[in-house]
């Protein structure tokens, strides 16, 4: 059987149903508590009963039960399969080592940028910086309210979080000064000159 396409949210329920089984409900919840709710996008518990939905299809999880509750309908408790700690292992690998091969919105619209005029491109890119400086000020919160004597381990992808904002920001702010005094800019005219200079039907 074909090794499914990797999944960062199928990766983060596998390694938590590595210590046992568990239902989606618990699952959210544990996710939430451990802080990976900034890895992974949980905000719709649909969104993780399909993930679990997609890893059961692959034989990476199994139904082994429900959990019955006065206050709350059956739930379905899953377990991972031998299958799918070997697979959660090789996503992982892939994962840490592969670069280059995923397509991020903000550089396709970087390289489209002008569609838009210099100014209305240098307002939204504002916008961005603000909003760079916001996560980076909520990062920055989340490393320093670390419970004492948390291992270095459990605050990687903070650090790294901060490390990307730290550096997007500061490109961000070289393009707005860029586009602030006329360093770099365009035109219609320009673009079609451009067109004409660096495009051909070749």
């Amino acid at each position: 059987m074909a090794t499914p396409r990797s999944s960062p949210l199928g990766l983060v329920v596998l390694l938590n149903l590595f210590e046992g089984p568990s239902h989606a409900y618990r699952l959210q919840k544990l996710i939430e508590a451990t802080g990976k709710d900034r890895v992974v996008n949980v905000r719709s518990r649909a969104s993780l009963y399909q993930a679990i939905e997609r890893l059961e299809r692959h034989g990476l999880v199994e139904v082994v039960g429900t959990v019955s509750g006065s206050s709350y309908p059956d739930r379905v408790e899953y377990a991972i399969t031998e299958r799918g700690r070997e697979v959660a292992r090789d996503w992982l690998r892939e994962m840490l080592s592969s670069t280059g091969e995923e397509f991020p919105e903000f550089i396709a619209a970087i390289s489209l940028v002008f569609a838009l005029e210099p100014a209305e491109a240098r307002a939204e890119l504002e916008r961005r910086e603000q909003r760079l400086a916001d996560e980076l000020t909520s990062t920055e919160a989340e490393l320093a309210s670390a419970p004492a004597g948390l291992p270095r381990l459990f605050l990687l992808e903070e650090e790294y979080r901060r490390a990307l904002l730290e550096a997007e920001l500061v490109w961000v702010r070289n393009v707005i000064d860029d586009l602030r005094s006329g360093r770099l800019t365009w035109s219609e005219e320009w673009l079609r000159e451009i067109g004409q200079q660096f495009l051909t039907d070749e």
